[in-house]
């Protein structure tokens, strides 16, 4: 199979952003590192790590902090971890599973790579850089162990798979949108400028980003409990709200999909009102 590959880096007030793509049959996938004071927020995917590497051995790196256990954010993190010596951090709710061959669909594997298992330490509710104290901001919803990391110092926020876009359309079927809420809300408490997302990149104006893909979610949350409350299943719901299908939908046999929004949101609704 044909993949076409791209690295890209820049550096965006004072912070190192490392961008790689994955390009195949229209599908496109990127994403972002980003190293400032001495420490490396994620790692990039498996299949990346020859447009990585040497972007990693640029830096003058300290310590890796990962957003959250999936492949594209862990797939570099054994080379980080035994070729350049560096500790790695991350939710304790995923350490175990780091430490194993990786279990996770083909079409991941061949878009993403087959991860190395590698060792990390769970991460506090703070951590220290060279010249900064960093919040760790509890933001589960699209994985479990799913962190922000906050530099005080800077108010430079970095939201791993928060965001990703503003109007989400497909997510993965583990994913809940109520608990992606509560996690923006959580965030949208702290006092923060810059926003850097590990797929969308420099967020312009990050909190109004933030904010508005917030109330995108809330009005869809609304719109689909309305439909729900009218009578039509999950399945039609979808169909009314998400009538365009993606091309990750076909590739992922379903994994991705716009049903699994109205699924979620139907479940917590469903819950609360028991």
């Amino acid at each position: 199979m044909l993949f076409k590959k791209n690295f890209n880096q820049q550096t965006i007030n004072g912070v190192q952003d490392g961008n790689g793509t994955v390009s195949f049959q229209g599908v496109q996938l990127n994403v972002h590192c980003f190293v400032v004071d001495g420490v490396l927020i994620d790692t990039g995917s498996a299949s990346l790590e020859k447009e990585f590497h040497p972007f990693f051995k640029q830096q003058d790196i300290d310590q890796v902090v990962i957003t959250h256990f999936h492949e594209d954010h862990t797939g570099c993190a054994a080379f980080l971890q035994y070729e350049l010596n560096l500790p790695i951090y991350m939710n304790k709710r995923k350490l175990d599973y780091c430490k194993k061959k990786p279990d996770y669909p083909m079409y991941r594997k061949v878009f993403w790579g087959k991860r190395r298992p590698f060792q990390a330490n769970p991460i506090g509710k703070t951590f220290s850089s060279r010249h900064a104290t960093w919040d760790v901001i509890d933001t589960p919803g699209h994985a479990i162990d799913h962190l922000a990391f906050l530099n005080r110092e800077t108010g430079q926020l970095f939201t791993g798979d928060l965001y990703c876009q503003e109007k989400t359309k497909v997510t993965l079927r583990e994913e809940s949108i109520p608990t992606i809420m509560a996690s923006l809300k959580r965030v949208l408490t702290y006092d923060f400028g810059d926003v850097f997302c590990c797929h969308a990149g420099f967020l312009k104006d990050g909190r109004t980003s933030l904010q508005r893909k917030l109330d995108y979610l809330l009005e869809l949350q609304g719109n689909i409990i309305n439909l729900h409350e009218n009578g039509l299943t999950p399945s039609q719901i979808s169909k009314a709200l998400f009538p365009k299908k993606y091309p990750i939908t076909f590739l992922s046999s379903g994994e991705w999909e716009s049903e699994h929004i109205v699924n979620s949101i139907i479940q917590e609704h469903k819950f609360i009102n028991q």
